[in-house]
């Protein structure tokens, strides 16, 4: 079985956060359970069956607000799901359109996941994409359907030890502010990588399968997302900032108005090796890059 964020982040007992109540909603979403266009339940009641505060529920909601699985939250009517994004569709050469991060994602990975040998590099602001698209994979692989022999994984997140760039107040002189939000993707950052090295690692015992996973820190804020794929395909995405609400820990209801990017909308643009002597460029020199910072500038990361 693969772990939710929901297991994999308990150390004991703990209380129901707004991300496991985000991954329980989202998981409604994608499965069906929830479509385009229905009406959550109220506040009041998926605090009742979460057992938290109303606060709780709305750092949940505005969580999926800004992955655009929500439209507009107010204090009135529960929000609705947003409409379905379109089915990703290939250009004229058979080649991928750009899609928003965790539609394209995953059916790239499904193909990566096909051959024998599985070579994952991504640069990301967290791990969130990735651990949630590749849960696909990893289900298929627990099917019998996909095979490989071994997966190996490098990703490369930023440092604990920076002053992180974004999420910041837009009130820019509240340091407090500052530090909480900092201190809210730090939990994140640490949280989702567990998750996605657990259910990764696990295949070693459920399937004999050699898997490693390998973190490093950046010592600094990348603007950019990029996910290298058996080093013939390279996804980028660029992280544009907005101005929104963003939760902080705690079951007040708290949030920060903050420059932030959601990085599982974010478009990601596809450039497959082979395609055009432009693309297989991108790719070789996408890959180059990515192993210059691998060796050179970025330290060990111990996910705690």
């Amino acid at each position: 079985m693969v772990v939710t964020k929901e297991s994999g982040a308990v150390n004991g007992s703990r209380k129901t956060s707004p991300q496991d109540i985000a991954d329980a909603l989202r998981d409604r979403i994608r499965t069906g359970t929830l479509k385009a266009g229905d009406r959550l339940p109220t506040q009041a009641q998926i605090a009742q069956e979460f057992g938290v505060e109303r606060g709780t529920v709305r750092q949940a909601l505005l969580s999926l607000q800004r992955d655009g699985l929500l439209n507009h939250i107010s204090r009135g009517s529960p929000p609705r799901v947003a409409a379905e994004a379109a089915a990703p569709s290939a250009g004229p050469a058979g080649q991928p359109e750009p899609q928003p991060s965790m539609v394209a994602l995953q059916p790239r990975l499904m193909e990566a996941f096909r051959q024998q040998h599985v070579r994952i590099d991504a640069v990301s602001y967290t791990a969130e994409t990735l651990m949630n698209a590749v849960t696909e994979p990893i289900r298929q692989i627990h099917q019998g359907r996909l095979c490989p022999e071994s997966i190996a994984v490098r990703i490369l997140l930023p440092s604990s030890a920076i002053s992180l760039a974004f999420p910041v107040p837009v009130e820019a002189e509240d340091e407090r502010d500052r530090v909480r939000l900092q201190q809210r993707w730090l939990s994140q950052r640490n949280a989702q990588g567990q998750v996605l090295r657990h259910n990764l690692t696990s295949l070693r015992q459920s399937h004999d399968i050699d898997v490693r996973v390998t973190f490093r820190a950046l010592p600094l804020t990348t603007p950019v997302k990029l996910y290298l794929l058996n080093k013939c395909e390279a996804l980028l995405a660029y992280y544009t900032l907005e101005s929104m609400e963003v939760p902080l820990d705690g079951d007040g209801g708290e949030s920060v108005r903050a420059y932030d990017a959601g990085g599982l909308t974010t478009t990601l643009f596809p450039f497959l090796h082979g395609d055009s002597s432009r693309d297989s460029g991108f790719v070789q020199e996408s890959q180059r890059w990515f192993d210059a910072l691998w060796e050179t500038i970025t330290t060990d990361l111990t996910l705690s």
